[in-house]
């Protein structure tokens, strides 16, 4: 039997609940969008409201709240505190979205627990008047379940979607609450305009908790002033004038460790040691190989400061974008700086991606003159393609998609290897 076969069984088991109908669009309906939390809620009261007694720092954003989590969680591990974090999504394998202290979530012990949620899963799918738990609300028990075993003082969640009515806003009393910045990302969902999307993720404001920004539009940054005084929230606002959108990240991770106390030697450390998979990961040298999730405008502006500062020949564009993301914002950015582009998609079953031959019709007149460019189905093929293209002295950029990205990790970094050193950090 296969090590980890327990494991794949209950990410299977998850992940096949989607062949079952999910009363509610999720967040279409805005007359009763409050349905998706009294949902959580159910479900959580099922198994006995987990999450209770446990210190939050909740964290939203267009882009960054990954990154942030991921430095907050690392300072407080410095620190010597029990800390756990959940973030999405997911760039290899499920366990990543779960971590206590410096590893990830055990396989075996994510399977026992996906055993032990199995009847309340069947109870909340037959009695719920909200209908059963979604993938995303059933992991985010999960979570909870396993920072409660493990006594986790402190946790670290990143949002989900948007803020207001994402799942991870069931938490009653946050001790910080923050949002990094905000731009134009699931419209379709948060609204059309930077004021709607903002306004969706202040909703995780809460009165008792304190909220810190680094967003720097002066419309956005009243509103969440309106918010805070309204909630009787204290209002902290990370000035940086720095273009580097790191120093933004870093600035909010340590003004929000400095405010619960931690020590700045070991802010410092959490900061260095601090990183995470697929954002301007570099997997291979000659040519350079750069790994990149960016899937909105802000996201592939950040990838686009963090190459103006490397030297090479060409630029080599391997890009799938999901269906529902607003493909324009990201092809005109990246598009016209390509040497040769491979379109490609993504093989997540779950996901419905962009079709390849629409990127390449919308990036036509985007692209430099007398560009090579193809269409490959196969991600793994337009990979191995342009690898026996590119000299020692270009790089290859894999970019449009965290699922893009994460399937093709697995050219240098096995499912298998993180599951058994339950850890990126060894990489």
């Amino acid at each position: 039997m296969n090590t980890f076969q327990k494991y794949y069984n209950a990410v299977n088991f998850l992940e096949s609940l989607d062949n079952l109908p999910l009363k509610g669009d999720y967040m279409i309906d805005k007359d009763h969008a409050d349905f998706y939390l009294k949902r959580m809620d159910y479900f959580l009261m099922l198994i006995g409201h987990p999450e209770e007694n446990m210190k939050f720092i909740h964290i939203a954003g267009t882009s960054g709240k990954g990154t942030v989590t991921n430095m907050i969680h690392e300072i407080l591990y410095c620190a010597n505190e029990r800390v756990g974090s959940f973030t999405s999504p997911y760039t290899v394998t499920s366990i990543e979205k779960i971590k206590y202290k410096d590893k990830y979530i055990s396989p075996d012990e994510f399977a026992d627990i996906v055993d032990y949620l199995k009847p309340y899963i069947d109870k909340a799918y037959l009695l719920c008047p909200y209908g059963r738990p979604s993938y995303f609300e059933i992991f985010l028990a999960i979570a909870f379940l396993y920072f409660k075993k493990k006594k986790c003082e402190w946790v670290v969640l990143e949002v989900g979607l948007g803020g207001r009515y994402d799942a991870t806003n069931i938490i009653k009393k946050p001790i910080v609450t923050a949002i990094t910045t905000i731009d134009y990302d699931h419209t379709d969902i948060l609204g059309k305009t930077l004021h709607e999307i903002a306004y969706d993720k202040a909703g995780i404001i809460k009165k008792g908790s304190t909220f810190f920004t680094c967003e720097y539009k002066k419309d956005i940054l009243n509103l969440f002033r309106e918010i805070c005084i309204k909630n009787k929230v204290n209002f902290i606002h990370p000035v940086n004038l720095s273009k580097d959108y790191r120093d933004n990240n870093k600035i909010l991770a340590r003004e929000i460790t400095k405010y619960i106390g931690i020590k700045d030697k070991y802010i410092e450390q959490g900061l260095k040691k601090a990183h995470l998979m697929c954002r301007f990961e570099i997997v291979q040298d000659k040519p350079l190989v750069i790994l990149d999730g960016s899937h909105n405008r802000s996201k592939i502006k950040a990838v686009l400061y963090d190459l103006d500062k490397i030297k090479f020949r060409k630029l080599y564009l391997i890009i799938g974008i999901s269906n529902n993301k607003d493909h324009i914002s990201i092809l005109k950015q990246i598009i016209p700086l390509a040497d040769y582009i491979s379109f490609t998609r993504f093989q997540n079953k779950s996901r419905k991606c962009a079709h390849p031959k629409e990127l390449l019709k919308k990036s036509k007149k985007l692209m430099k003159k007398n560009i090579k460019y193809t269409i490959t189905l196969d991600p793994y093929k337009a990979l191995s393609d342009i690898l026996k293209l590119a000299n020692d002295d270009d790089v290859v950029l894999v970019t449009g998609s965290f699922y893009l990205v994460g399937e093709l990790r697995k050219n240098w970094f096995s499912e298998e290897s993180i599951l058994k050193n339950r850890s990126s950090s060894f990489l």
